[in-house]
């Protein structure tokens, strides 16, 4: 291979729709994502030496290949409200939510500060593709990809996560320490969430294309040995079973107003007389049981949808702005034949058997088959390519392309 296939900065390539689960990736050191789950997930850590291979061939041709976001780029980003970033600095540790100032902002010269950018998949194209090497890991477990950039002496601190990540070297050099110890209380005179007692159990020091691989609850601190050091973080989420749960009660006691029957008055014709009139009546109690039992409100299916929908809601921080110039349905179908429509970076969804949730709504109910099948597509490759569609003025996906949830591939990458 020569230097002509080698781009700098590094572009990551967009995986293929499917991906090759049972064959050996460089990605996870020549094991498969099969033995990768099998073996590691959730499990214990991994290290990975040149798990992006395009950094090691580089390297043997005397060349350097920067990071995807050269640092004067990415610290733009931190002048910006959409975008979620924060400051630490060691010695004393301290912490300071964004935007910034240009004056607040530390030289890459400077040492022991960091700046970490959440959710940059929604910002940059080339986060977005690192996404897409880790979909053989369910969406609804995917969290988002964070980028930090720091001078020599940066980081966050020993801590923990309680969640699964996947931590990218993409420029300069980085030392982790990491432990599987017990001990996680956290040090309560501190402004950050750092360990009291941290005891480093291993060490490494990863340089541009490794990746180490961690599950949750494993101490670990990364230290930047390099100017401009930056680590992409792939981070999955792992909500509580109280959150699951309060959230599909919620929304199925929401799903209740569909039932007309339900607007039915309690009634109590074979009521006796009782000397215990401060008790919960049984005949109450019985139909309610009933009314229960009809409405399979006892099983998980009821539970379901309220839980997809939940987890495919946006983060909290996420803007949608609607095109500036809307194509009607007529105009919108003949742009579809020719393009891709995609997600909006920011856009979540989710499939639950025949059902597509799209930013915590049900897009596929009440919809026409043809309608509902490219919702479908559009979850499972997360595009929708050269497509004719029917009644489009009354179809969900037009809706969503009128609210920013949705929009044509091409446009998009004008506007990023």
């Amino acid at each position: 291979m020569t230097s002509f296939y080698l781009s700098k900065p590094y572009q990551p390539p967009q995986a293929p729709a499917k991906l090759p689960l049972g064959k050996p990736w460089a990605l996870f050191g020549g094991i498969s994502p099969d033995q990768f789950m099998t073996q590691y997930w959730h499990k214990k850590p991994l290290l990975i030496r040149g798990a992006i291979p395009a950094f090691t061939l580089s390297a043997q041709q005397g060349e350097t290949l920067d990071s995807p976001i050269p640092a004067k780029q990415l610290l733009q980003f931190a002048l910006h409200d959409e975008v979620e970033s924060r400051l630490v600095k060691a010695k004393p540790w301290t912490f300071d939510q964004g935007p910034f100032s240009k004056q607040a902002i530390p030289s890459i010269d400077k040492p022991n500060w960091t700046l970490l950018f959440q959710g940059m998949e929604a910002h940059h194209p080339a986060a977005a593709k690192i996404l897409s090497w880790f979909r053989f890991i369910p969406d609804a477990r995917l969290d988002d990809l964070m980028i930090s950039i720091a001078g020599v002496g940066g980081g966050v601190g020993p801590h923990f996560d309680s969640y699964d990540v996947f931590l990218i070297q993409m420029s300069g050099r980085r030392q982790w320490r990491i432990s599987e110890q017990k001990d996680l209380s956290l040090n309560p005179k501190l402004p950050l969430k750092i360990l009291q007692n941290f005891k480093p159990e291993q060490e490494w020091v990863l340089e541009p294309g490794d990746m180490l691989y961690l599950p949750p609850h494993i101490a670990h601190d990364g230290i930047a040995l390099d100017p401009g050091c930056q680590t992409w973080s792939v981070g999955f989420r792992s909500p509580s079973f109280k959150e699951l749960l309060q959230e599909g009660l919620w929304r199925l006691a929401e799903s209740l107003e569909d039932i007309p029957a339900l607007e039915q008055k309690f009634a109590d014709p074979k009521q006796k007389a009782t000397h215990s009139a401060e008790q919960l009546p049984e005949e109450l109690i019985q139909q309610l049981r009933s009314k229960l039992k009809e409405l399979k409100l006892d099983q998980i299916n009821g539970f379901l949808p309220g839980i997809t929908s939940y987890l495919s809601e946006p983060k909290q921080q996420a803007i949608f702005e609607p095109p500036n110039k809307p194509l009607n349905p007529k105009q919108f179908q003949k742009v579809l034949e020719s393009s891709k429509l995609i997600p909006h970076p920011q856009t979540r969804i989710l499939t639950l058997k025949r059902q597509v949730y799209c930013n915590g709504e049900d897009m596929t109910k009440a919809q026409s088959p043809v309608i509902t099948r490219a919702w479908q597509t559009l979850s499972a490759s997360k595009l929708l390519a050269k497509a004719k569609l029917q009644n489009l003025d009354k179809s969900s996906i037009y809706e969503a392309y009128l609210a920013g949830w949705l929009t044509f591939e091409e446009w998009f990458q004008r506007w990023i």
